[in-house]
């Protein structure tokens, strides 16, 4: 009886000993929090990017560029290769987001992965205003990238943890931390604005060569893209807010922007369900009765995996005019045909005479020339209707637009674009070169009328 007392005692203990070892092999590491499972999901799509050759060229990030980069910047030696920055994968194929300071200047980019292998890499879209770049990794066909999630455009949390990541100089994956400061920061700049309206602040340590890194929330989802420090402000750095890098990227690599091919809905970058964002007035979108908000299901039969996936297949089905697509909209999914157009026959010059009372063509050089102008950026006044905003405002033939609303204009299509965005009533700003004759010489000044729109 005593034996099997004994036996019983010994038999708990073991029961017991194996239950705290259990417990103990089930305990989680404490190491292992949100920020870690963050980066390690993150870390793999975030490259280092080195160029060659620097053009150079005047932008908003000069000093930004030279400040930030500086002594590096001063030590490089020319036609030499330099790393700059950095840059996140957004799509499986090989196409990287970065800013347009890190690559604008570059003829030749490469890339360099976290497991040390590095590619060439093309410019596909850029946008030197939003300080935005998309490039391309020359990869073998059918090689796969490990890509970056998107946050939701208003999925900003202010006072939320947030994790700035990057590739800097090529040595390996950076990463701090910090929290979302302000969603409504417009640092100072030299020069010619950035066309960003509001960066998020963070004092989360942006590091050099960080720019075009990703700046994260604990989901390891992108919430913006990395841009400078601010050298008068201690431990702040900026980043560009993701919903401008997505309405950014709609725009720049579109089938508008990379063809000239007019599909005329915007569909917001990320993975499936592909959602539309916007649809222009009268495009072939418009006629086929897309809405913000529908999600695309399938295009000619297929289901696009991504926006990139997506914007390709546009592309490529641009000598095929009907685009069967099926979407999802609430409860309904409709099958809806949309025919695309070459934007010229429908954004040219006579557009832009119904707007505002002129009739522009492009300056050319050998226009240029004729006329004593040794520029040729810009879109010459061809004519000016009596009675119109533009014969109102005193603009005359032979004058040159440089600008509309601030933006450089040397492209009739872009220009009637820009103006078929405003409604009946609006305001626009025309920036002119005014040429005056003056015996054999031509005296050219600069001026700026605000027209509205009809």
């Amino acid at each position: 009886m005593k034996m099997n007392r004994s036996l019983a005692l010994l038999c708990a203990a073991a029961v017991s000993a194996a239950g705290q070892l259990t417990l103990l092999a089930a305990e989680p590491d404490i190491r292992r929090d949100a920020t870690v499972e963050a980066v390690q999901r993150v870390m793999p799509a975030v490259v280092n990017i080195a160029t060659e050759e620097v053009v150079p060229i005047r932008d908003p990030m000069e000093n930004l560029f030279r400040d930030f980069f500086d002594p590096y910047y001063r030590r490089r030696q020319p036609n030499t290769q330099f790393s700059l920055g950095s840059g996140v994968i957004i799509d499986e194929e090989g196409y990287v987001l970065t800013n347009f300071h890190v690559v604008g200047r570059a003829r030749r980019v490469w890339v360099k992965l976290p497991d040390g292998r590095e590619f060439e890499a093309d410019k596909v879209a850029v946008s030197s205003g939003a300080d935005v770049a998309l490039i391309k990794i020359r990869a073998t066909a059918g090689e796969k990238f490990s890509a970056i999630r998107f946050a939701g455009d208003d999925e900003l949390l202010l006072g939320e943890t947030v994790l700035a990541l990057g590739n800097p100089f090529g040595l390996g994956g950076s990463v701090s931390k910090g929290i979302l400061s302000s969603k409504t920061r417009r640092p100072p700049t030299e020069g010619e604005p950035l066309d960003v309206p509001d960066w998020l602040q963070t004092d989360a340590a942006i590091n050099p060569g960080n720019s075009g890194g990703p700046l994260v929330n604990l989901r390891g989802d992108l919430i913006g893209i990395n841009v400078a420090v601010l050298n008068q402000g201690q431990g702040i750095g900026f980043a560009i807010p993701v919903k401008r890098v997505t309405e950014k990227l709609a725009e720049i690599y579109s089938p508008e922007s990379m063809d000239g091919m007019w599909f005329g809905a915007r569909v917001r970058p990320g993975g499936a369900p592909l959602q539309i964002i916007s649809v222009q007035l009268e495009s072939p979108a418009d006629k086929a009765g897309l809405k913000p908000g529908d999600a695309i299901l399938q295009l000619n039969g297929r289901t696009p995996r991504s926006f990139i996936d997506f914007t390709s297949a546009l592309r490529s089905a641009k000598d095929q005019r009907d685009l069967a697509l099926v979407i999802q909209r609430g409860k309904d999914r409709r099958n809806i045909t949309v025919r695309q157009v070459p934007e010229k026959t429908f954004f040219n010059s006579d557009l832009v005479r119904k707007k505002i009372g002129t009739s522009v063509q492009a300056l050319t050089p050998e226009l240029a020339q004729s006329m004593g102008f040794f520029r040729t950026e810009g879109l010459l006044i061809a004519g000016v209707d009596k009675g119109s905003p533009a014969g109102n405002a005193e603009v005359q033939h032979g004058m040159v637009i440089t600008r509309i609303d601030g933006e450089a204009t040397d492209d009739v299509v872009l220009a009637a674009k820009k103006l078929h965005g405003k409604g009946k009533g609006e305001k626009v700003r025309l920036e002119l070169i005014v040429p005056s004759r003056r015996g054999n010489y031509i005296r050219l000044s600069q001026a700026a009328v605000d027209l509205t729109v009809r």
